[in-house]
């Protein structure tokens, strides 16, 4: 379940170290488009994963996660012979559907197959593998770009979806199914609303801030959330119940995992640029030099479960976020002649953030939603996750692109301009991590509702104590 969840993360960071290939590349994509590029996949990956957890409990988790995983293999077949850009933008779309029906199957397998004094741990094991998934893409994403084309990326994927796909067909235990309405109009008012959104930000600085199909965005993704949740009071059976952020646990922790992911996505994708434009590095050095950040993460999650156990899960999420905004204000005095191992001291800060963050934030969902409601639980901080990567890539990588743009119009050499530019842009990134960072502390210190006020639905139970001491 591990491999399954690193292989479909891992493709979102790997896609970083292609941008060069395909911005010079026969497609002749625009800036925009090398964000469409990258945020396509995580966009309907974050849109589809709380459906897709409903669906693995009504029709069964472990078909689901064998169809995700062919979906997944078929998107990245399409992307490595796509002719056009609309056409890798399509296999981009395709895996984003597959990886958003396997991620959500994986979760609740696991958790089925555990144990319950093993559950904590199974889920520590989880998030890591989240986490590790991008930095495992950037180093394997490195050995492929290094000799290969931008095509030769996808065609790595197609042998481990099937390797995965008769893993999976072999070992994993078949769940008991669950009764679980699929909520089509809720699904899609979630999809569209987060297109709608991420097209403003990206396609801002091409049209114009002020621009009608830039405003008319906003405005419909501000109305297409509202009537989401509307319709999700009124629905009998709705893909997201919007009375479950009633549960100060649920909210906090789904607010903490996106700016997270915002954070470290953000690095994702400034760092593949920054460490080739400006520091001339190669895609192999590139890939490889993010992957100390991978043990560091693996090591903080064992000291952060301590931590938590110890402090609190609110003080925990509050210094880890708050290191994830260090790091990334430390990588914002990088330049030129930043020596790697400074950098990579940067870059350790961010991951001990990442590392203490993200089992105690999961922690935090899976536990406040019923055991029989586990595909929806993880496909929440599943969505949360991917669209806190979504929207760091597209704000950050916005920002980019715009002081760029500005730097070499005004004279700057290109490495001068782009190193000036990842500053603004992971400068924009700590703050959204510390302004969200100060909220999610306050809401994990809220006391829990659940033991003494009725629930917001029948079916949904008081979010259980944290228990670590099996870890």
């Amino acid at each position: 379940m591990c491999a399954g969840v690193l292989v479909a993360q891992s493709l979102v960071a790997a896609m970083n170290l292609a941008i060069p290939k395909i911005a010079a590349s026969d497609l002749h994509p625009t800036p925009a488009q090398l964000l469409w590029v990258v945020d396509t996949y995580v966009l309907v990956f974050a849109g589809l994963l709380i459906p897709a957890g409903a669906l693995g409990d009504r029709f069964g988790r472990k078909g689901t996660l064998l169809t995700g995983l062919a979906v997944f293999g078929t998107g990245a077949l399409l992307s490595a012979l796509a002719p056009t850009l609309p056409v890798l933008l399509a296999g981009r779309a395709v895996s984003g559907a597959g990886a958003a029906l396997l991620v959500p199957a994986t979760m609740s397998v696991l958790l089925y197959a555990s144990p319950p004094d093993r559950k904590a741990t199974a889920i520590a094991a989880w998030s890591t593998a989240m986490g590790v998934g991008g930095m495992a893409g950037n180093a394997g994403g490195a050995l492929i770009l290094q000799y290969l084309p931008w095509q030769g990326l996808f065609w790595g994927y197609v042998p481990l979806a099937l390797v995965l796909f008769g893993w999976v067909a072999r070992s994993a235990p078949r769940v008991p199914r669950q009764t679980a309405a699929l909520d089509l109009p809720g699904s899609a008012l979630l999809v569209v609303g987060s297109f709608a959104l991420l097209f403003g930000i990206i396609e801002g600085p091409g049209l114009g801030w002020a621009s009608t199909p830039v405003l008319g965005s906003f405005v419909l993704a501000l109305v297409l959330f509202a009537v989401f949740v509307r319709h999700g009071l009124r629905s009998a059976h709705p893909v997201l119940d919007p009375r479950l952020f009633r549960l100060p646990r649920l909210r906090a922790g789904s607010a903490g995992i996106a700016v997270g992911f915002f954070g470290m996505f953000a690095l994702f994708y400034v760092n593949a640029q920054f460490l080739q434009y400006v520091k001339g590095y190669s895609a192999l050095r590139t890939g490889f030099a993010l992957v100390p950040m991978a043990f560091g993460m693996m090591v903080l999650t064992r000291y952060g479960m301590r931590l938590a156990r110890r402090i609190g899960e609110a003080r925990t999420a509050g210094v880890a976020l708050l290191l994830i905004a260090a790091g990334l204000l430390l990588l914002a005095t990088s330049d030129a002649g930043t020596p790697y191992p400074r950098y990579l001291a940067y870059l350790l800060v961010l991951a001990a953030g990442a590392g203490l963050a993200m089992p105690t934030l999961s922690h935090a969902i899976v536990a406040s939603v019923p055991a029989h409601q586990a595909g929806m639980g993880s496909g929440l901080q599943g969505a949360a996750r991917e669209l806190g990567a979504a929207l760091g890539i597209a704000v950050v990588g916005t920002a980019l692109s715009v002081r760029y743009a500005a730097g070499t119009a005004h004279g700057s050499s290109a490495a001068v301009a782009f190193a000036d530019a990842a500053a603004l842009g992971y400068r924009i990134a700590a703050a959204v991590v510390l302004v969200v960072g100060v909220a999610v502390t306050v809401g994990l210190r809220a006391r829990r509702r659940g033991a003494d006020t009725p629930s917001p639905r029948s079916d949904v139970l008081a979010p259980p104590p944290l228990d670590l001491k099996s870890t």
